[in-house]
């Protein structure tokens, strides 16, 4: 990739839209250039857009920022969603045959454009991820040149409302930011944050957001069913707000005194949480305020997994998102599911440089949008704002290329650069039989039909505005 080039990734979230600029390295690292968030709490709910003009705005300010940083213009973004409205389902398409017949290409691709062709109520299919095909009795990843007198195609649809589609579509128009490519969400996290060992073994990964909770279960490398349940960590905040304290303030205890699993035998009926400087709270009824709803948001994840594969999940749970770093998290999924495996997942698998303050932090929000940044492969740099002050020769960025990046480095270092480096989350991060660049050809054929469509859409309403 040439000096002046990178790639711009936006992720639309229930508490935060994101934007990051990163440059591709010969060596398959990223070097993250600018960062930029905007609170959006206030227009979007449960990953759901209800505020178009406050969306548009976001967007426009989030790009605004970015350019500032970066110096340069953007002509384009990748752009991930999630959303309450997405959820997966099974489809088979069956064909018989008279008399045995081989499996062609042509049969395989009849089968896919037939199940694209299944009409679901007020949604449309956003992604269709195949699943084993079943030749007469035996299951087949791929069918092609066996005999059989029957065929089976299975497929895991990914739906979203018709109505969300067209929000998001009308916010990007009216933004006039061209995109490059579409992401659903949990599909880039779960490339960036799982090994290809958690998704043969089978696992379940569980992203706790603000408004959102998004369960993806994976055996044998297949994504196999995928929900988003509408609880997350701005329910426990109103909960604790029942206290009598405003929302942003019941935000910080969250964090300070949150605790997802207590002992029942270590609770100290004594000990007082200071609330603020005239009132405290008991310990005991703060426990049992978060407890409660975290263990309610526990059961609905486990609730999600299809009883099929419940007990083929032999790698475990994997938690990430803003959640996942309350105290005893990983305890009390323990606690309440059957999984006694149970991994956080802090950061991306990727080698990322940063010198931006929110990147090197780990604390598993910025995985999202790093990982739709890593799928991206386009060059979204515009023209120069100020040709006079190149940002790309910059020394600290020349510097920080030297040091170890963030998911290799041994030990927290600071450089004069200003750069943070910090030990890997787990060792399992770094198995990695694919190459990124064959991880990102694959995870862009399961989306290419949703993104694709997206950007057609996009491309002619610029076009009519022009």
């Amino acid at each position: 990739m040439a000096a002046k080039e990178f790639i711009v990734a936006i992720e639309l979230g229930s508490s935060k839209i994101t934007g990051v600029a990163g440059r591709k390295n010969s060596d398959g690292s990223i070097t993250i250039l600018a960062e930029a968030k905007e609170d959006s709490s206030s227009f979007i709910n449960r990953g759901t857009v209800y505020k178009v003009p406050q969306t548009i705005k976001g967007i426009n300010d989030i790009l605004t920022k970015l350019k500032q940083k970066l110096k340069q213009d953007i002509s384009k973004v990748y752009v991930g969603i999630g959303g309450q409205s997405i959820h997966s389902v099974r489809n088979q398409i069956i064909e018989e045959f008279d008399e045995e017949t081989r499996v062609t290409s042509e049969m395989i691709d009849q089968m896919w454009d037939k199940n694209r062709e299944t009409v679901y109520q007020d949604q449309m299919i956003t992604t269709a991820i195949p699943q084993e095909y079943r030749v007469d009795n035996n299951l087949e990843v791929d069918p092609e040149g066996i005999q059989c007198s029957r065929l089976e195609g299975n497929f895991l649809n990914i739906l979203c409302r018709e109505k969300f589609f067209s929000t998001l579509t009308q916010c990007f128009k009216e933004a006039k930011v061209p995109v490059v490519d579409t992401y659903l969400s949990p599909l880039p996290l779960a490339d960036s944050v799982l090994t290809d060992n958690e998704k043969n073994s089978g696992c379940v990964l569980v992203d706790i957001g603000a408004g959102t909770t998004t369960v993806s279960v994976y055996y044998k490398n297949i994504l196999r069913h995928l929900a988003v349940i509408p609880l997350g960590g701005n329910n426990i905040t109103k909960d604790i707000s029942s206290l009598k304290v405003d929302e942003s303030a019941a935000e910080k205890l969250k964090f300070k005194y949150g605790n997802a699993y207590a002992d029942e035998n270590e609770i100290d009926e004594e000990i007082l949480y200071e609330i603020d400087s005239e009132r405290s709270v008991k310990s005991t009824e703060f426990i049992r305020i978060v407890e409660g709803r975290l263990r309610e948001i526990i059961e609905n994840v486990w609730h999600q997994v299809p009883s099929d594969y419940a007990e083929k999940l032999l790698a475990g749970l994997i938690l990430t998102g803003g959640v996942s770093n309350m105290k005893n998290i990983d305890q009390a999924f323990r606690e309440y599911t059957p999984m006694k495996k149970v991994r956080i997942a802090k950061f991306v698998t990727q080698s990322i440089y940063s010198n931006a303050p929110d990147v090197p932090a780990r604390d598993g929000t910025m995985n999202t949008v790093l990982g739709i940044l890593a799928k991206g492969d386009e060059n979204c740099a515009g023209a120069e704002i100020n040709a006079q002050e190149d940002l790309f020769n910059d020394p600290k960025v020349e510097e920080q290329e030297q040091e170890p990046p963030l998911s290799q480095a041994k030990e927290p270092t600071r450089t004069t650069g200003g750069v943070i480096s910090a030990p890997p989350v787990h060792p399992s991060d770094q198995e990695q039989s694919k190459t990124d660049e064959t991880k990102g050809k694959e995870s862009k054929e399961q989306n290419k039909s949703f993104g694709h469509k997206l950007k057609k859409f996009f491309d002619s309403m610029l076009k009519e505005d022009e």
